[in-house]
């Protein structure tokens, strides 16, 4: 079974609002063996609603349409199906009853708009949304299924939740898509592939691998289809515990793994804290840091040490070296994270220097130029990294890279 997801509304296509119904709906629709054929994005006109139709139902079995149900003008989804499908419009007096109830409960005035939104096309099964006033529609013809949906998300997620995708999974044939994802950090999406092209090449014609890089992480998912979930699952967990044989030092995590909860999990079972100091980055890996529920058992704070007076006042950096190499090189990087490491009284302390850019680079330490320094209770280490000419992509790969070298020292 294939299915097409269209969304209606003109603040996708302007850019006013990011389409996150479709990649939620995308990977519950798969979790149940559905394949999304395509994703479209619409007007609020009926002639693309017709179109999009058409268009779909040449190509797949099922269309989860959202948006455009709602009580104004410009929200015109409803007409254009009951058009499209050539029947009338109905009032459904169980969806008028809840919305009366709806906005009582609210101790507001039902308007003509607000009654109009009990209107059906005649030949639809409406479902239930107890989350607002606009009833999911269920249409059967030909053989093909169409669902349409408000484009609110929570109301959304709820009717696919309860009436959807349970409804759909018991009409599938039998296969199911499952997936892994491996997440990666230390090398590009070019380098990683080269690494493990042998693997890549023997994987079994059920099992795809797709990269999906992003600043500095590369995400491989591998997906498998087949009848058999638990058969599935065993072939893919194999072909993980390959991959790690292949590149353990890259791997940090797998599916909705993040770095940074990643490593606050191993300071806290370590029992260990960190703090840090931040040129580069300006905050943006404490914020990673602390954007983990929890990260004050082991987050002791961070120095911003941006101008070269802070680094010397506050962390001890020695004008001399300042001077000699710049604040962008090993010898004060290095002495930012042990001057940290001291000032907050810290098991480990990561210091980031480097030239975000756009401008400030030089032939010898051109922009994206960053040292990244690590203080433990052993010894300092230190690595330099060449990132690009993008500033907010500099930031997020140095942050991410810094947790990586703290990753790689806890796991040793």
């Amino acid at each position: 079974m294939l299915c097409e997801l269209i969304s209606v509304g003109d603040e996708l296509l302007i850019g006013q609002v990011v389409n996150t119904n479709s990649s939620w709906m995308a990977a519950e629709l798969n979790m149940i063996g559905i394949g999304v054929h395509r994703i479209t994005a619409i007007a609020d006109t009926k002639d693309h609603v017709k179109q999009a139709l058409d268009d779909a139902f040449r190509q797949v079995d099922i269309v989860i349409m959202t948006g455009g149900l709602g009580p104004t003008k410009d929200d015109i989804t409803k007409t254009a199906l009951a058009e499209y499908f050539e029947v009338e419009l109905v009032l459904h007096e169980p969806t008028l009853q809840h919305i009366e109830i709806f906005f009582h409960k609210r101790g507001r005035m039902l308007t003509a708009l607000n009654r109009k939104q009990a209107e059906i096309p005649s030949n639809c099964e409406p479902l239930f949304n107890p989350n607002g006033t606009a009833p999911g529609m269920w249409f059967e013809k030909d053989g093909k299924i169409l669902v349409s949906l408000p484009g609110v998300p929570f109301e959304m997620k709820a009717l696919m939740t309860h009436y959807i995708l349970p409804r759909l999974a018991s009409m599938r044939d039998g296969d199911v898509i499952i997936h892994k994802t491996v997440l990666t950090q230390g090398v590009g999406e070019s380098f990683l592939a080269d690494i493990i092209a042998p693997w890549e090449d023997a994987l079994p014609p059920h099992i795809r691998l797709a990269y999906l890089p992003q600043p500095g992480i590369v995400r491989l998912r591998l997906s498998a289809t087949g009848n058999n979930r638990l058969l599935l699952q065993e072939q893919l967990q194999e072909q993980v515990d390959e991959l790690l044989r292949i590149i353990p030092e890259l791997v940090f995590g797998f599916d909705n793994d993040t770095l940074e909860s990643v490593v606050g999990q191993m300071l806290r079972s370590g029992g260990v804290t960190l703090g840090t100091a931040e040129s580069c980055t300006g905050g943006y890996l404490a914020h990673l840091i602390t954007s983990i529920p929890g990260s004050s058992d082991y987050f002791k704070g961070s120095i911003i040490a941006y101008s070269n007076e802070l680094k010397t006042d506050l962390l001890g950096v020695s004008s001399q070296l300042l001077e000699t190499h710049g604040a962008v090189s090993k010898e004060v990087a290095q002495q930012m994270a042990v001057g940290a490491r001291n000032l907050l009284g810290c098991d480990y302390a990561l210091a980031t220097s480097g030239i975000a850019g756009p401008a400030g680079g030089t032939p010898e330490k051109p922009v994206g130029t960053v040292w990244i320094a690590l203080a433990t209770p052993t010894g300092t280490t230190s690595q330099v990294f060449q990132l690009g000419d993008k500033r907010d992509r500099n930031i997020r790969r140095s942050a991410l890279s810094a947790l990586n070298m703290l990753r790689v020292a806890l796991k040793t």
